[in-house]
């Protein structure tokens, strides 16, 4: 993958750019299915979520218009709670409760009131920067990878690092920001 300045929701806005929807799909599916398995969906039905959402987003992200004022992970948490929703109901399994819940998660850009029924900032922060760290990983040479990891990760010291990797401390320093400069990169515009 090549590092490039324009930011993954935009490049989803143009047509065929294939690279970005794969690495979108990477990036969210792990998401979505935590997302489905929160909402206590079985195996299938949680595979039947994920399906519907990104045909959905296949649909209205080359529209969407991102607003900074606005949330990014909101937008999608409301896509799948809606998704959900209808999924519940053509299974004949969504109560007065879920519904109600559902509507409220909806109305209230998707931030539910069961804090267990949905990803809390947090989850939904380490979920994102864990599955972009793997995605990366094999963009880096693994003394720049390991070095950035022990540094930030394992709040190790630099001199530590360079020492057992055989490294001179700027080359740790380098590394680390080579490693964090295109993991914001892999953010932008997705991380609210």
């Amino acid at each position: 993958m090549s590092t490039t300045s324009i930011s993954l929701l935009a490049r989803l806005r143009r047509p065929g750019d294939e690279a970005a929807w794969q690495r979108f799909v990477a990036l969210y599916t792990p998401l979505l299915y935590f997302w489905a398995r929160r909402a206590d969906l079985n195996g299938a039905d949680a595979e039947d979520l994920v399906q519907d959402v990104f045909a959905v987003l296949v649909r209205e992200l080359p529209k969407f218009d991102y607003d900074q004022g606005e949330s990014f992970r909101g937008w999608l948490r409301t896509i799948a709670m809606n998704r959900c929703r209808d999924l519940f109901r053509r299974r004949g399994r969504l109560g007065a409760a879920l519904a109600a819940q559902a509507d409220d998660a909806a109305r209230t850009d998707g931030e539910s009131s069961d804090p267990a029924q949905w990803l809390a900032e947090s989850e939904y922060r380490s979920q994102l920067v864990g599955r972009a760290l793997e995605l990366m990983r094999e963009e880096f040479e693994e003394p720049t990878w390991r070095a950035c990891y022990e540094c930030t990760v394992n709040e190790r010291a630099a001199a530590d690092v360079a020492a057992e990797l055989g490294l001179t401390v700027n080359a740790v320093y380098v590394a680390k920001s080579r490693v964090l400069r295109r993991l914001r990169q892999q953010l932008e515009g997705l991380w609210e």
